[in-house]
C-alpha cells in the first residue's frame, strides 16, 4: 500500500539589482544569489543545502525522540557541504552532532541509525555524493534524581 508523495512548495524572488528572498511556509529567508560580488552575509544555495541536512537531522531527532522515547536536552550540528567545480556538484557533505543526554551508547548509536535510514533529505544526497558524519553526547545539563547505592536519596 503505497501513499502518495508529499508536496512541498517555496517561493523565490530575486529582483535583477537588489535583495533576494525565498517563502517557505510562513517564514521569508534573505538569499546571497549575486554572482561575482561580493558575499552579502546571507545564506546562497549552497548554505540552504547545507540547512536542508542539518534540519533533517534535527527533525528526526525528534521523530526519535518521540518514537523510542529517547531523551536528551538539546542537540547541535554542524554541516559542512564540500563542492567540486568541474563538473559542479557537491562531493561530500559531513556532519557532527552533538546532544545533551544521559542516554547509553547503545541507544546514542540506535539513534544515529535511525537518523540515517530516515532521513529524506539525507538518503537523497547520500544517492549522489559521500554523506557520513557523527553523533556524540556531553552530559545532560539539568538535574538527575539519582538515588544512592542504598535506595535513598
Amino acid at each position: 500500500m503505497s501513499s502518495s508523495p508529499l508536496t512541498y512548495r517555496v517561493r523565490a524572488h530575486a529582483p535583477a539589482h537588489g535583495s533576494a528572498s525565498v517563502r517557505a511556509g510562513s517564514s521569508e529567508v534573505a538569499l546571497d544569489v549575486d554572482w561575482g560580488q561580493a558575499p552579502t552575509g546571507e545564506p546562497g544555495p549552497a548554505e540552504l543545502l547545507a540547512s536542508a541536512v542539518a534540519a533533517c537531522l534535527l527533525k528526526n531527532l525528534a521523530r526519535t525522540r518521540d518514537l523510542i522515547g529517547f531523551d536528551y536536552d538539546d542537540a547541535t550540528v554542524e554541516v559542512i557541504a564540500r563542492r567540486q567545480d568541474s563538473p559542479p556538484r557537491f562531493v561530500d557533505v559531513s556532519y557532527s552532532l552533538v546532544l545533551s543526554t544521559a542516554e547509553s551508547p547503545h541507544r546514542l548509536e540506535l539513534v544515529h541509525r535511525n537518523l540515517r535510514k530516515f532521513g529524506t533529505v539525507y538518503n537523497t544526497l547520500a544517492a549522489v555524493c559521500d554523506v557520513h558524519g557523527e553523533l556524540s553526547a556531553r552530559v545532560a545539563t539539568r538535574h538527575v534524581h539519582c538515588l544512592s547505592q542504598d535506595g535513598e536519596d
